[in-house]
């Protein structure tokens, strides 16, 4: 039978086997293969893989040589173990390289999730930090964080991997760093990291800057602002933005590379009748609008709302008991290739009913590995 080429063979026909010569009775191309069309069409899990090829034998004979018929659950779990995950992250960081291409990326949030399920016999649970191109809706890699030490050390790590040319950086309060920020520079982008209690000083600076701004009614000052407003479900959010581009008056601004902005968020949220107050602080490199601002911290929550949640709801990550190093990290890659994928078809469907229509629909399943909505081009 002539096969026909899968985008999946292309990217990842460089990874190298691990196994001995005479343990590969399956194909690891034709492994990786039925693993991600499996997580896109609805299985959690290494049983459910195996269900899904079976019963699609015949349209996986399309691409794949399935020299020995379909593979048992615990080859897969053995193979998923053994293989790289720096390598396996490679050549999934260069399909999702070829996705966003045409696109190009304007904003990169990053933040961490733990995998609580794999905290199994005497292991902590498996906590990885993830990179998420907001506005594209990718998963572009991800770093697992050393059981002895924390984030901080694994965002240098996760932004070698990436390509952040000419791209808006956002993180949370814990990669409020001197070294990350100045990482980001060197790699070519631009950061806004928020500044918390974990950073006094510089917390201190910025609230120093603005109460001297505003004694004076910021005559002088370079300064710009932007309010937003949305409601909802018995809710109802203000968020102030102000910024201070070129803060003079800072004395810590030597210690962040190429810090050119600092802000705060003041938001008010109406719920129930009863009114929260809260006051954010942020540093940013890049000379724009508080706009600009705004939008990128706003966006910088779709990698909770978009990849984490989804990948907990959808997926059932948390549920998932693999423990091994390895496995885990290696099939959280293939939930997040699978996600993505999913994110990038134009159909209005929710994620779970894409994914029970790539199981009933080979054409469907098609168009979603094509990542561009179109079929019999795979």
């Amino acid at each position: 039978m002539a096969h026909t080429k899968l985008a999946i063979t292309k990217y990842f026909r460089k990874l190298k086997d691990p196994r001995i010569q005479r343990h590969r009775k399956h194909l690891l191309i034709d492994i990786i293969t039925i693993a991600i069309c499996a997580a896109i069409c609805n299985c959690n899990d290494w049983q459910q893989t195996v269900t899904f090829a079976r019963c699609r034998h015949d349209w996986l004979k399309k691409f794949l040589r399935l020299p020995n018929g379909i593979p048992s659950h615990d080859t897969f779990e053995r193979v998923f173990d053994r293989l790289d995950p720096a390598a396996f992250q490679a050549c999934f960081r260069d399909w999702m390289h070829a996705l966003h291409a045409a696109l190009g990326l304007s904003s990169i949030a990053i933040d961490g999730k733990t995998l609580r399920g794999s905290g199994v016999g005497g292991l902590k649970p498996l906590h990885l930090v993830s990179a998420w191109a907001t506005a594209n809706r990718l998963s572009l890699g991800q770093v697992a964080v050393d059981e002895k030490s924390n984030e901080i050390t694994a965002i240098p790590k996760l932004l070698e991997l990436l390509d952040v040319q000419g791209a808006l950086v956002t993180i949370d309060a814990m990669g409020c760093q001197k070294e990350i920020a100045a990482k980001v520079i060197d790699r070519g982008g631009d950061y806004i990291l928020t500044a918390k209690d974990n950073q006094p000083s510089l917390c201190n600076d910025i609230q120093t800057c603005f109460h001297k701004a505003i004694e004076k009614d910021f005559v002088g000052v370079n300064n710009d602002s932007y309010t937003t407003e949305e409601s909802g479900h018995g809710r109802k959010e203000t968020r102030h933005y102000h910024i201070i581009t070129d803060p003079q008056e800072m004395p810590s601004r030597a210690d962040w590379k190429e810090l050119n902005v600092i802000g705060m968020c003041y938001r008010e949220t109406e719920c129930d009748g009863k009114l929260h107050k809260e006051t954010s602080y942020f540093i940013g490199s890049r000379k724009a609008k508080a706009r600009v601002y705004g939008n990128a911290l706003r966006s910088h929550w779709g990698i909770e709302n978009q990849l984490h949640w989804q990948l907990d709801v959808g997926f059932s990550e948390d549920m998932n008991r693999v423990s091994k190093r390895h496995g885990a990290e290696n099939l959280a890659l293939v939930r997040r290739l699978a996600l993505s994928l999913l994110l990038q078809h134009p159909g209005k469907g929710s994620i779970a009913c894409k994914r029970i229509e790539a199981a009933l629909d080979t054409a469907f399943l098609e168009e979603v590995l094509n990542g561009d909505g179109s079929s019999g081009k795979i």
